[in-house]
């Protein structure tokens, strides 16, 4: 299993939030690739927090989002 796993993003506005997002997605990619199962599920909890997260349920090479 990698290290990193799951990153928390919050941002107090969308310019900021956009970033966080890209960078974090950007981060589990290249931790995805090392075992190549896993892919990268991004939740929305609200306005402006989201978590991103490997996930066995999201095929590698594929990015998901969902609202929690």
């Amino acid at each position: 299993m990698n290290t990193l796993e799951v990153i928390t993003v919050r941002a107090d506005n969308r310019e900021d939030l956009n970033h966080q997002l890209s960078r974090g997605e950007k981060l589990l990619q290249t931790a995805a690739a090392a075992s190549r199962s896993q892919g990268i599920l991004i939740t929305r909890h609200g306005p402006h927090h989201y978590t991103i997260r490997l996930s066995e349920n999201v095929p590698f090479g594929l990015t998901r989002t969902c609202h929690d």
